[in-house]
């Protein structure tokens, strides 16, 4: 080919692709500006749609993520006697909180700990531990290296060589800092006191530093130099105060602290109605059983957080506000004065020497209309120092063989089992059964002598054998000398059945979380293994049963009983809290917010004409020449009905041996006719019941009803 002719060539296929070059590659780059040209608009126009169109709604979002809300508790509801009178009250201090971050860490809590300690002074905590000096050691960062570091590599991982969790690392190095390491001088213990503290706090949550003993000073102080001490702040707590003391101190109740906080046992519960774990709440008696009332409504703290989650600022948002109040059933001057009678009495009997085996001596009054419990008060007595204790809750947790008191409810038995006519006489006589002792009522011993007796004057005289023949008629027997016990268990049953409809052995529905039922043998204990054969003795203990010498019952459920007789047969629960009440403007007792009515727990069924005889027999004990309290309570400045007992006993002192004792009540009701106020006096385990100490008790503390109310 010729040369010219190939160059030709050539050239026209280069110029071809210069040309193709020419015509694509510009097109592709201007494309491709284009696209970037448009993202750039639409990244500008989003930019300008979200800060001039939304750029306040993402502004408040940004402050929602830099501001927290914090709450804090307000104090309780008080409580306040049927006059007014506060029972339980609260005393304001000034108070030192720490709110923790949300991002705080140990060593940050600990270098405000360091600030705070030269600030404050801080009590001595006995309770910080080792692991607590330990923790506190750790929270500065180099210490833990250090630490950590004399750990072999080989101890950071388990069985399986996997690496420790981060919490079984940290108990590692805990395990390895030395006792010459915490050995800290008193300053250094302060730190940690606080480190402490504020270590056990949950993330924006306020909790208390110093509550007691914080000086004007200090509160000034800190308010300085809030910016040095993040999450720190003056602040006010407030702790309960008892205007009168010991009493009524133990049936009030008690409040946790917020270091011990939600008792375990109720903590689910209490998380699920938004209590914090370090809430103080009621954890005894009427501040249990109203907690929910007395609990006020927090405090809210709205705190600013930086990027590091350390608090900078925090200012209040809601005060919050004060528990509702409970107004109680209890006059406290009444109250008091029962206090001083059961006093002067039991000191003037140990004096005596009639108290060597007594456990104290305890009282209730009720109103027997509503249930309102006008006074209950108890003395517990040292056997080995005779020193006396006021102690109001024994009356609703100690239980005792009430003696004859409780007549009127075996009488009431056999009216409702058919088996006594409703004045009916039975012949009161030394009682002889096979094999056991002779049985009888106090008054009449003597083989051979016999006394007619109705059923009033089996009330008023106290009559044994009477309810010893009311249970024998209800195994189905009459009294025969030498006779032998029918083994018929189900007179236990139809006693304590009709004991029960009066509050003896069951519960009584006293508004509060604990007390006891009393104390009641079940029948099957009576039974041999086999199940079928009754033991040797079981039927003659029916027959303390039917004159109140062998169960065993509170003092609160015999002023019950002796109640549901007053009303003739109407049973209300015993309470001690008559309303709750709201605050008024200054925090004081306010108007009403829920008025409780009296609890009608049953009826005793019983016919007019049976009522009026069992009155008939309480009023004859008080007036009748034969009356066990006529010398006594004849003197009343109110006309009054009673039934007293006096059960023959054993007190056991824990050391294998045994001690004849008696146990000497009352209870009573007045004025017969119309009655507004019953009362029940136990006296356990005497030496010796003369002088007619309950008896006595009995009239002075109806004596101060009627000073009070009558007068």
């Amino acid at each position: 080919m010729p040369k010219n002719r190939w160059l030709k060539e050539n050239t026209s296929k280069k110029n071809n692709g210069k040309s193709n070059g020419k015509s694509h590659i510009p097109f592709r780059l201007n494309f491709l500006f284009f696209i970037i040209f448009a993202a750039f608009v639409a990244l500008i126009v989003q930019l300008a749609y979200l800060q001039i169109v939304n750029g306040e709604m993402f502004q408040t979002r940004i402050d929602a993520s830099s501001k927290k809300t914090v709450v804090q508790a307000t104090p309780r509801g008080m409580i306040y006697d049927v006059n007014g009178q506060v029972l339980v009250g609260n005393q304001a201090v000034p108070a030192i909180t720490y709110t923790k971050g949300s991002g705080t860490t140990a060593s940050q809590m600990r270098a405000v700990a360091e600030k705070l300690i030269t600030l404050i002074a801080v009590p001595e905590d006995k309770g910080i531990t080792p692991r607590d000096l330990k923790d506190y050691f750790l929270a500065e960062t180099k210490n833990y290296d250090t630490v950590h570091d004399r750990i072999a590599d080989k101890d950071l991982k388990d069985e399986h060589g996997d690496n420790l969790s981060e919490g079984q690392i940290y108990q590692k190095v805990v395990d390895n800092v030395t006792d010459e390491e915490i050995t800290f001088d008193a300053t250094q213990v302060a730190a940690a006191t606080l480190f402490k503290r504020m270590n056990a706090a949950y993330s924006l949550t306020t909790i208390f530093l110093k509550n007691e003993g914080v000086t004007d000073q200090e509160i000034a102080v800190i308010g300085e130099r809030a910016q040095e001490i993040p999450g720190v702040a003056a602040g006010t707590d407030w702790q309960r105060e008892y205007p009168f003391g010991s009493t009524l101190r133990s049936v009030l109740g008690t409040v946790s602290t917020e270091k011990t906080g939600l008792p375990a046992e109720l903590a689910d519960k209490y998380l699920a109605l938004g209590y914090a774990m370090n809430d103080r709440v009621g954890t005894s008696f009427l501040e249990a059983q109203y907690e929910q009332a007395l609990q006020g409504t927090k405090a809210q703290n709205q705190v600013e957080v930086n990027a590091n989650g350390e608090i900078i600022n925090q200012v209040q948002t809601f005060a919050g506000q004060k528990g509702e109040n409970l107004v109680s059933t209890i006059d406290i001057t009444f109250q008091q004065k029962v206090e001083e009678i059961l006093n002067r009495y039991y000191t003037d009997m140990i004096a005596q020497k009639k108290t060597t085996y007594s456990d104290g001596i305890y009282a209730v009054a009720m109103d027997p209309n509503t249930g309102d419990v006008l006074a209950m008060a108890g003395l517990d007595h040292n056997l080995v120092t005779d020193e006396l204790t006021n102690n109001p809750l024994s009356t609703i947790n100690n239980v005792f063989v009430p003696g004859s008191v409780i007549k009127g409810a075996t009488v009431a038995s056999g009216y409702q089992n058919g088996v006594l006519a409703e004045n009916q006489v039975f012949i009161d006589q030394p009682l002889q059964f096979s094999g056991t002792p002779i049985k009888a009522s106090i008054y009449n011993k003597t083989i051979g002598t016999q006394i007619p007796m109705d059923t009033v004057r089996a009330l008023g005289q106290s009559s044994n054998v009477y309810m010893m023949n009311i249970a024998l008629s209800l195994m189905g027997v009459s009294y025969t000398p030498n006779m032998g016990l029918p083994n018929d268990l189900s007179v236990f049953d139809k006693l304590r059945s009709t004991y029960a409809q009066f509050g003896l052995g069951s519960a009584t529905g006293l508004d509060v979380p604990n007390y006891s039922n009393g104390l009641v043998t079940p029948t099957q204990n009576f039974l041999e293994g086999d199940g079928t054969t009754i033991t040797p003795g079981s039927m003659g203990l029916a027959l303390d049963l039917s004159f109140g010498n062998y169960d065993n019952y509170t003092t609160m459920q015999l002023a019950q009983y002796a109640s549901t007789i007053a009303t003739s047969g109407k049973r209300y629960a015993p309470r001690l809290v008559k309303g709750i009440y709201a605050n008024d403007e200054a925090g004081q007792l306010g108007a009403v917010s829920e008025n409780f009515q009296p609890q009608l727990l049953n009826t005793v069924s019983l016919e007019a004409s049976q009522w009026q005889i069992i009155h008939d027999g309480f009023y004859a004990t008080t007036h009748e020449s034969y009356g066990t309290a006529r010398s006594i309570l004849a003197g009343a400045q109110y006309d009054v009905a009673a039934k007293t007992g006096t059960a023959e006993t054993y007190y056991f002192p824990g050391d294998g041996t045994q001690h004849a004792a008696i146990n000497s009540s009352l209870v009573a009701y007045a004025p017969a006719d119309n009655p507004k106020i019953t009362i029940a006096v136990m006296l356990p385990h005497l030496t010796d019941s003369s002088g007619g100490f309950s008896q006595n008790v009995g009239k002075e503390i109806l004596d101060a009803y009627y000073d009070l109310y009558e007068k």
